[in-house]
């Protein structure tokens, strides 16, 4: 099972959206930590990786050596591809 670390903004964010949305991001996270690598996918022209849950973006890492998935910033679709 893949070890999820959560940073900062990932967590500040999740205390922000209603909480309905975070439990459901939560719940996702902890459904596919058995098969997370099936779910991330690659942004064209970025070296950025995400995970799709509903309207959100989480923008993360994978290392397949050591099995963490490191969940850095979540965003909302409409905002998640602005620079």
């Amino acid at each position: 099972m893949t070890k999820i670390s959560w940073e900062k903004n990932a967590v500040d964010f999740l205390k922000k959206i209603d909480t309905k949305d975070s439990n459901r991001i939560v719940k996702k996270i902890k459904q596919i930590s058995c098969e997370v690598v099936r779910y991330i996918e690659g942004l064209v022209g970025r070296e950025e990786k995400k995970i799709r849950i509903g309207n959100y973006r989480l923008f993360v890492d994978y290392d397949k050596k050591e099995d963490i998935l490191k969940i850095y910033t979540i965003k909302h679709r409409k905002n998640a591809y602005k620079k």
